[in-house]
């Protein structure tokens, strides 16, 4: 089983993940954060992995911080929980709907962390969370994780529905990209890192 677990404490959050990515999709998500409790067990799920997070965080100045964090430990998981690479499909991608939105998602498990994250929001919130910390949560999780990430709506007028679409995009994305398909590492330098 290809498992990771993460703790990280500082001044401003406590963060714990518990990750199998050859899981069945089952998730509890603890954040303080509704509507990122929302987005992270619809990754899990959607990704077929197991996830346990819990995090605390200094809400009371803002959630930046926190959802930063989580980034930085999710990504730090899922790295920790592919080791070397060996065997993996590498690359991943989806083009998924959710109602009106239309997410297009796709990924390289290539050692460089990249993000360009093209979603365009219609509010500055959704509910009580501010949508512009989704951008500082993809670039924590691309920089711990080693991937390079594009995200893109395509089509949708309802924040949650793209958010939603994206992160069940990157879900099937990670899925595929994860998925054993071969008996080597995939990359002409035999090494991703």
């Amino acid at each position: 089983m290809r498992k990771a677990r993460i703790e990280r404490k500082t001044k401003e959050t406590s963060i714990l993940v518990d990750l199998n990515i050859d899981g069945k999709g089952e998730t509890e998500v603890e954040t303080g954060l509704p509507f990122l409790n929302h987005m992270l067990e619809i990754l899990g799920r959607h990704a077929n992995f197991d996830l346990l997070l819990k995090a605390e965080g200094d809400l009371e100045v803002d959630a930046h911080h926190t959802v930063e964090d989580i980034g930085i430990v999710l990504g730090q998981a899922l790295k920790k929980a592919l080791g070397n690479r060996e065997g993996i499909n590498r690359y991943g991608f989806s083009l998924l709907p959710m109602d009106e939105a239309l997410a297009q998602v796709a990924l390289d498990i290539s050692g460089r962390p990249f993000l360009n994250f093209d979603v365009n929001f219609t509010q500055k919130k959704i509910g009580q969370f501010e949508t512009d910390l989704f951008c500082d949560f993809f670039q924590a999780f691309v920089n711990h994780s080693g991937i390079t990430l594009h995200i893109k709506t395509l089509s949708g007028r309802n924040d949650h529905h793209l958010i939603e679409s994206v992160f069940k995009g990157l879900a099937k994305s990670l899925e595929m990209a994860v998925s054993l398909t071969r008996q080597n590492i995939p990359s002409t330098k035999e090494v991703i890192d």
